[in-house]
């Protein structure tokens, strides 16, 4: 009787001896420090271990140091110090901001004068020919008053010049742009798009679909110069904390799917991409995936980005009541609803992502009416349609986030530029629902924050500092434009991390700190949950990690 029980208690006995002789596993990299996990269950941490690119163990110092080995490299972080997920913008112009950062910087230019002196300066640089190209102005600083070819033309005599608004909704050329597009007092507008004229004479200025007459003479960047404005770009967004952008352009601006495929051929990626094509390109998109598949954890496609209409600043985004300032005019469609459907409805029977740009009232109601339309015409599925900026919110389309399940990708950056101005152009009462962030959050509604980089800063802080405080770029809101807008600190992280991770059907790989993800994370010199909300925008990044590599560090 006695030997037939240990009969069967001998295995066990021999399993449990193996196991406590057996060396435990240790850890390649040992984080020790305050960790903001992004885990909803257990959102605070001590320390985690790393072996290769994946975090395999999180929790307290004490509970983990078992992993630590003679050859574990421990790193410890001060107490003042914050670790964060990896954090990811939801809207870049990638490649496109990478050649930004090397053309004419307009952005900060207060006068006319000023803007003038910069191009000249600029100018000076260039041989005869050259384009000169980026810009990114803001008439608003000074005044509201459009530039025109005649403030340029005497300094750009060699060079054809077509420098963008900041929101790349309407730019300036001056006369011998012009002159290489074609576009003369004759040329007649184009639909979804406009050609500014003052008594009949063209001024230079073009918006929306108007502003392809010139793109489409603008000699392409040879591959060379593209692979340098990636490099550029991802050592910017590294130096701001970010690990994941999403690419929005589309592969229509110098193949910049190619530039990400050489770019991770030659194992030169430190920033992992969701790379979007253009709505119109759904079925060749379509092919590619059925093809080579949707990529991998560097390099990863299925989304389609799409437009609605333009932008505030430009007047072209699309209003149901006529703009505040202007009362004969409320904006206008770029594409015709009709295509615009159409579009949608084939992508998304693909199995694709759909995200679209709707910036006026108008066009977020209309796209929320097609998205609402094409769920039932395919049926229930994990489809996460996400719409680009949902700006000028209707109070009665709110809940309408939610209930369909649309993502609101959005730029809390935004909310700050263009506070200053915004309400006289569209009023206070419709303000009320603008960049508005807590309304989508009480709604229930999944929010991804973003910048739009080249048309905002790629600074995370940055947006998080806009969230939560809503202070206006000019200091003339020291409590908050629209303050019943504005976020926690919790919220505006999660929407850069958890959010942001879900809007590219992450979730399950990045977005938080936990067993089996990714070891994406940045390091903040301080704890932004702690420090006062108006401080949080000073706040430098010491460290961005991606998959256990240091890929950016602040010198001390």
């Amino acid at each position: 009787m006695l030997s037939h029980r240990l009969h069967g208690v001998l295995p066990l006995l021999v399993v449990f001896f193996f196991a406590a002789c057996s060396p435990q596993p240790k850890g390649e990299q040992f984080i020790t420090g305050k960790i903001w996990t992004g885990n909803q269950d257990s959102p605070w941490a001590g320390a985690m271990v790393i072996n290769g690119d994946s975090i395999v163990a999180i929790g307290s110092a004490e509970e983990l140091q078992h992993w630590v080995g003679s050859n574990t490299r421990i790193e410890k972080h001060d107490s003042t110090e914050l670790i964060v997920p990896g954090l990811i913008d939801c809207h870049t112009h990638f490649v496109e901001g990478g050649m930004r950062l090397s053309s004419v910087q307009l952005r900060d230019a207060k006068t006319p004068a000023e803007f003038i002196r910069r191009i000249a300066a600029y100018a000076k640089t260039l041989k005869p020919g050259e384009w000169i190209l980026g810009g990114d102005w803001d008439h608003q600083h000074w005044g509201g008053i459009l530039p025109k070819k005649e403030w340029v033309d005497s300094v750009t005599r060699d060079n054809p010049l077509w420098v963008q608004r900041l929101d790349g909704h309407m730019g300036l050329a001056n006369s011998l742009a012009l002159q290489r597009a074609g576009i003369t007092e004759n040329t007649r507008d184009v639909a979804g798009g406009a050609i500014v004229r003052d008594k009949g004479k063209i001024t230079g200025i073009l918006k929306d679909n108007a502003t392809k007459l010139v793109d489409r003479h603008i000699p392409a960047p040879t591959a060379e110069q593209f692979d340098r404005a990636l490099q550029a770009a991802m050592q910017y967004v590294a130096s701001n904390g970010i690990t994941s952008i999403h690419s929005v352009t589309g592969s229509d601006y110098g193949n910049s799917f190619d530039v990400f495929e050489r770019a991770k051929a030659a194992g030169k990626l430190i920033t992992r991409i969701y790379a979007a094509d253009s709505l119109s390109a759904w079925s060749k998109l379509r092919e590619q995936i059925n093809k080579n598949g949707r990529g991998d954890n560097w390099v990863k496609y299925g989304m389609l980005k799409g437009f609605v209409d333009g932008s505030l600043g430009s007047h072209t985004a699309a209003f149901w009541q006529p703009f505040t300032d202007a009362p004969q005019d409320s904006g206008f469609y770029v594409i015709h609803l009709d295509t615009l459907y159409q579009y949608i409805q084939r992508a998304d029977k693909a199995g694709l992502q759909v995200t679209v740009h709707a910036i006026g009232d108008k066009s977020i109601s209309k796209l929320l009416d097609i998205f609402e339309r094409v769920e039932k015409e395919n049926g229930p599925r994990d489809r996460r349609f996400r719409m680009e900026h949902a700006q000028h919110i209707r109070l009665a389309d709110l809940p309408r986030f939610a209930q369909l399940g649309v993502i609101a990708s959005v730029q809390p950056y935004h909310a700050i530029d263009d506070g200053r101005w915004a309400e006289k152009f569209i009023g206070h009462e419709r303000a009320l629902t603008t960049y508005a962030f807590q309304s989508l959050l009480a709604a229930k509604a999944k929010l991804a924050f973003g910048s739009d980089w080249f048309v905002a800063p790629a600074s995370p802080m940055e947006g998080i500092y806009a969230a939560v405080t809503r202070r206006t770029i000019d200091d003339k809101n020291p409590d908050g434009w629209i303050p019943s807008q504005k976020t926690s600190v919790e919220d505006a992280l999660r929407a850069y991390t958890m959010g942001a991770a879900f809007a590219s059907f992450d979730e399950h790989k990045k977005g938080s700190l936990e067993k089996g993800k990714l070891a994406d994370f940045t390091v903040l010199e301080k704890n932004i949950f702690s420090i006062a909300p108006e401080t949080i925008r000073t706040v430098r990044v010491l460290e961005t990690v991606v998959g256990g590599k240091t890929v950016f560090q602040q010198k001390k």
